[in-house]
């Protein structure tokens, strides 16, 4: 589909409308999405003046309101999407709380010790016991409104869950815009030990960058496979529901490997009761293949002794 033409106002115009009391209170007139006439919306602002409220409704015209050939005044994509950031506090609102107990093992130690803390709308999760950060992601103000602990974090998870497959589908979650993945490194190593350097003994995760916006997330590959039909239907088949477990724990017995340079692929496994699935993921993310596996009593023990040089999955690091 060929890209539409249309018009761009710069950004300090755009954000100049705006600045003005009255103007916002047109805004929020218009937020039932029922078009009004000038009268109407007159009535309902605080100016004293018709001249003077033409003159602001005037500014808010194009932007952020258009009229109908009716005569009548609704607001523009651009205004309903002011108009819902309003009471979301998007703009206006910081939230703080303190540590909140979360009813989920650590990965790192095992202990049901996770908490989380929210400072300037950013959620932390990490272990009081052993003190290890899981992850770090940031959240809507309404988000945190009317929500006891254990909605709360229910609504944190669902809400990132929806993110990495928004993301995982190419399509950026904040603007709808064109998104690039790739596997990558957790970190550069900088050694002139060549086996320190080596990508086979560093973990790797999944990296997505929107190239409209810049919005970004970085989390373990597992966690970008999570709603993969394979997945759901392994786990549902040796009765799990993998969507009842938490991002910031999934699961111990998930691992990953690099497992071939030329063509690039990351091998994911995971095990339920005498079964595996693995999973092979391209450079770009893609999953390119899933097979399942029964386990031997032979095949279990050198895998046992195998998983001490894989790598294992939890989301310590994940960041948006």
């Amino acid at each position: 589909m060929a890209d539409e033409a249309g018009s761009t106002a710069p950004a300090s115009d755009a954000f100049q409308a705006l600045g003005s009391e009255s103007r916002m209170a047109v805004l929020r007139s218009l937020a039932d999405d029922e078009p009004k006439t000038f009268s109407e919306l007159f009535d309902a602002s605080s100016e004293d003046t018709t001249a003077g409220f033409a003159y602001h409704l005037r500014q808010l015209t194009g932007l952020f309101v258009q009229k109908r050939d009716d005569e009548r005044y609704e607001l523009t994509y651009a205004g309903r999407a002011v108009v819902r950031a309003i009471p979301s506090g998007t703009y206006t609102e910081s939230v703080d709380r303190e540590d909140i107990g979360l009813d989920d093992d650590c990965p790192f130690c095992g202990e049901t010790a996770l908490a989380a803390t929210v400072e300037d709308n950013v959620t932390r999760v990490f272990c009081r016991d052993c003190d290890s950060p899981v992850l770090r992601l940031s959240f809507p103000p309404s988000g945190y409104r009317g929500r006891d602990e254990a909605d709360l974090a229910a609504a944190f998870d669902a809400h990132h869950r929806h993110r990495i497959e928004a993301f995982g589908d190419g399509v950026c979650p904040e603007c709808g815009g064109v998104v690039t993945a790739r596997l990558r490194p957790v970190e550069p190593v900088e050694s002139d030990d060549e086996a320190s350097t080596d990508e086979d003994h560093v973990p790797i995760q999944a990296a997505f960058d929107c190239e409209t916006c810049g919005s970004s997330l970085r989390c373990p590959v597992s966690l970008t496979v999570l709603s993969h039909p394979a997945v759901v239907a392994f786990y549902h088949d040796h009765g799990v529901d993998i969507t009842s477990r938490p991002l910031w724990n999934v699961g111990s017995e998930w691992r990953e490997r690099r497992i071939s340079r030329d063509p690039w692929c990351l091998g994911i496994r995971t095990r339920l009761d005498d079964e595996e699935l693995h999973l092979y993921v391209a450079r770009d993310g893609r999953v390119v293949d899933a097979r399942r596996q029964s386990v031997t009593d032979r095949e279990t023990e050198s895998e046992e002794t195998n998983d001490a040089s894989e790598d294992g999955t939890t989301v310590d690091g994940a960041a948006a």
